[in-house]
């Protein structure tokens, strides 16, 4: 080797860089099985009062296995879009199908809510069609309070107990989000365990946009929920004003472990999004529903 290749190889060497491994496959619990029955999905929308002047739309996925004579399980999930595609990242439906076909979870009716937008007016009602949009997702998602909670409780799951019969029992009930709907996941579980016990975050936003850096203090020194929470993030996740998530997220796992809350956390090596958590949804789900009443 020549003193130029030399210096060329020894420049690389000192470079900064980070290895990123590949996302795990996708195993057969996310993949559609000939043999399992299918679960029905629609698409509704909603205007709130709770957060005045907002529509959103949201989605229902019914398991084939459904009788209304026994009150079904239920999951909400935060950016609902991206957790109800079956060629998204999570492919909810697929998983759902396969996993209660096995009994690996309980009769789970899965409800997949957006964030509200302020749309425009047309004639005294809002109009998806035109007009400048804006959303209230951080408001909704990031702030520490109940709103939200009050929002399912009051708005959302009513509106889906008009057509389905659902469980009111807490530890029949799981919440999901990524990002900035994975701290909202977690803000219901801690504000209203009576509604929700079971809590699944992926790269959950548990930095100070909204004052979600405090969590950590606030599981080590609160009284202890009766929550069981999944946390999935990756060692390459966002860095920027707000805080780390990867350090947030971590802070998070020792806290939960420290108060001997039974957690499961699953790092990886990934960035933000559902690339990492996607693969491992199935395994995450079969984790978040262990022990869990039946439904039948």
């Amino acid at each position: 080797m020549d003193l130029s290749s030399m210096k060329a190889a020894l420049l690389f060497l000192l470079l900064p860089f980070t290895l990123h491994a590949a996302p795990a496959p996708y195993a057969a619990d996310s993949q559609r099985q000939a043999d399992v029955p299918r679960g029905k999905v629609t698409r509704h929308e909603i205007r709130s009062e709770i957060f005045p002047g907002t529509l959103r739309q949201y989605y229902v996925y019914v398991p084939a296995q459904y009788d209304a004579s026994r009150p079904a399980a239920v999951m909400v999930f935060q950016d609902g879009h991206a957790y109800v595609s079956e060629k998204g990242d999570f492919r909810t439906p697929i998983v759902f199908d396969n996993l209660i076909a096995k009994k690996d979870m309980p009769v789970t009716i899965g409800i997949f809510v957006n964030p509200g937008l302020r749309l425009p007016e047309i004639d005294g009602k809002q109009s998806w069609g035109t007009g400048k949009k804006k959303s209230n997702r951080s408001f909704e998602y990031d702030s520490m309070s109940s709103q939200y909670a009050k929002f399912l409780e009051k708005e959302l799951l009513p509106a889906v107990a008009k057509d389905y019969r659902l469980t009111s029992d807490p530890d029949q009930r799981a919440i999901c989000g990524l990002s900035s709907g994975g701290i909202c996941a977690f803000t219901v579980g801690w504000e209203r365990p009576d509604l929700f016990r079971r809590v699944m975050s992926h790269v959950g936003s548990f930095t100070n946009i909204r004052g979600g850096h405090a969590y950590p203090s606030m599981i080590r020194k609160g009284k202890v929920r009766p929550l069981r929470v999944y946390l999935q993030d990756g060692s390459n996740d966002l860095d920027n004003q707000h805080g780390n998530w990867w350090l947030g997220n971590l802070q998070m796992h020792k806290a939960l472990e420290f108060r001997n809350y039974p957690h499961l956390w699953v790092p990886t090596d990934g960035g933000h999004g559902g690339k990492d958590g996607g693969p491992l949804f199935p395994d995450g789900l079969r984790w978040l529903w262990k022990s869990a009443p039946t439904t039948e």
